[in-house]
């Protein structure tokens, strides 16, 4: 990392931005990370309804090999996101800012849609899918360290709900408005919303100040150097003594070196509370993804649906996500509820997601039955993806509580979310091949069962060790309700 300046120097001089104190808020920070994340993965699922046309139109894929093509393509995308997130994460911790990775995986994104657009042959589609899994890798785990930078512990769980919202809409509502705007658009319609998105996430991307990059204009007195503690995601209220790195503890021994991105990644698995995060955050996104793959086809098949209505029919699982924000508020006011909200909603799922099984005719009540499910499972995940989120914070928190400068120079806050995204990557690359094939060979009834099925197991570990080993002392294991109660961030 470069070394930070005293305020005495030039940095002082700089030119004061406009509007610095809104550009650098914690709520415009959670909301250029929230539309970032959710744009990103709503370019991944906008063209899955150009997909076939395209392949077989403009790239000339005979129609024998277009359904293995687009589920080909759908896999990169995963692929990369699974590969470049661990290495995003660590490359975020060391990095003196958060932005320039941000600005980074803008820069992909946008040439991952060109290719895209313009391309006529199957390299540029391949080329452009495994830019796309990159950005996301680079938007999501730098975001959401930025988030934890900036908001601190007090309103994180709320600040991840947003988050968490964003993703679950952009995941769902890329397909519904990729299947209606190609229907009644066309091709380039497609790109052309695509491009919309962009060029505003381009512009907020740009406005966005690190906090603590703003502070030498918003608090002179204090050293630019330590408003953030990367380690623990606490802003300080007080100048210190400047550093040669991002950590504001000066009154203790100097950090040791940084240990290596595998030793890191040691550390963070020997953690149960991050491990079953991940697992949890996997098996959400293999259902997510899931309906991704088999909903269109179903609705098309049972009820006669075109690309609009197999589109449309996301809006069941997409609506209920606005409670993840909520969510977030009660995790915030009662740290110890994740461990119940997450393991319930995992549990009241399995009924819903068995219950699938009765949809098979084409008449109102059947259609009204499938709507009514999906919005359940909307619900249940809305209610669990926040808590496995922000359960990512405070693993880490409790390995550096125990053990301080445990990770070396710069924390391991930014790849602990990359291993977060690399669950929810491995979910995204097994969920469409899974429920394809059980619902291909054994039938859309015993898809629901096999999904159904593995969110239940799924539940026990996660209420035995979201928050800590359930068994444990209170006293020995009280990290989040020690985090909640210190001085807010200001």
């Amino acid at each position: 990392m470069g070394f930070l300046t005293w305020p005495f120097s030039h940095e002082k001089e700089e030119k004061r931005p406009k509007f610095v104190e809104l550009r650098s808020s914690k709520w415009f920070i959670m909301f250029v990370v929230a539309f970032a994340t959710g744009t990103d993965i709503f370019m991944y699922g906008l063209i899955v309804p150009v997909t076939p046309t395209a392949l077989k139109d403009k790239v000339g894929i005979s129609e024998d090999d277009v359904q293995s093509w687009t589920s080909i393509l759908l896999a990169l995308y995963s692929a990369a996101l699974l590969a470049f997130a661990p290495v995003v994460g660590y490359i975020a911790d060391r990095a003196e800012s958060r932005r320039w990775p941000l600005l980074f995986g803008l820069v992909a994104l946008a040439a991952a849609t060109a290719l895209l657009c313009v391309g006529t042959n199957i390299a540029l589609w391949i080329v452009g899918r495994l830019f796309q899994g990159a950005a996301a890798a680079v938007v999501w785990t730098a975001g959401l360290a930025l988030i934890v930078d900036t908001i601190g512990k007090d309103d994180l769980g709320q600040a991840i709900g947003y988050v968490s919202m964003a993703i679950s809409i952009g995941t769902l509502a890329g397909p519904l408005l990729g299947g209606v705007v190609y229907e009644n658009g066309g091709y380039y319609a497609v790109f052309g919303l695509a491009f919309g998105f962009i060029a505003l996430d381009i512009i907020l991307r740009l406005l966005l100040i690190e906090k603590r990059h703003a502070i030498k204009w918003l608090a002179p007195e204090m050293t630019p150097l330590s408003v953030t503690e990367k380690k623990s995601g606490e802003v300080l209220e007080h100048p210190v003594l400047p550093t040669n790195g991002s950590e504001s503890r000066e009154s203790q021994p100097p950090s040791p070196p940084s240990r290596s991105a595998f030793g890191r990644v040691a550390i963070l698995l020997s953690s149960p509370r991050l491990v079953v995060s991940v697992w949890g955050y996997f098996i959400l996104s293999i259902v997510l993804t899931s309906f991704d793959s088999v909903l269109p086809l179903f609705v098309q098949e049972t009820f006669k649906w075109q690309q609009s209505g197999q589109g449309l029919i996301f809006i069941s699982l997409m609506v209920p996500h606005v409670l993840d924000p909520l969510m977030g508020f009660v995790i915030d006011k009662y740290p110890k509820s994740c461990r119940y909200l997450a393991a319930g909603a995992f549990l009241t799922v399995v009924p819903v997601l068995v219950l699938l099984r009765f949809v098979k005719d084409n008449s109102m009540q059947h259609k009204i039955l499938l709507c009514a499910l999906l919005a359940c499972v909307g619900v249940c995940f809305a209610v669990a993806m926040p808590p496995l989120i922000v359960e990512v914070f405070f693993a880490v928190k409790e390995k550096e509580d125990k053990t301080p400068d445990i990770f070396g120079r710069g924390g391991a806050m930014a790849l602990a979310f990359g291993l977060s995204n690399m669950g929810f990557a491995t979910g995204s690359l097994i969920g469409p091949f899974f429920a394809g094939y059980i619902r291909q060979e054994a039938g859309w009834g015993a898809m629901g069962w096999a999904l159904g099925l593995i969110v239940g197991v799924s539940s026990l570990p996660i209420l035995l060790f979201v928050g800590g080993w359930i068994l444990k002392k209170p006293l020995e294991s009280d990290t989040e309700g020690q985090l909640m109660d210190s001085a807010p961030v200001p």
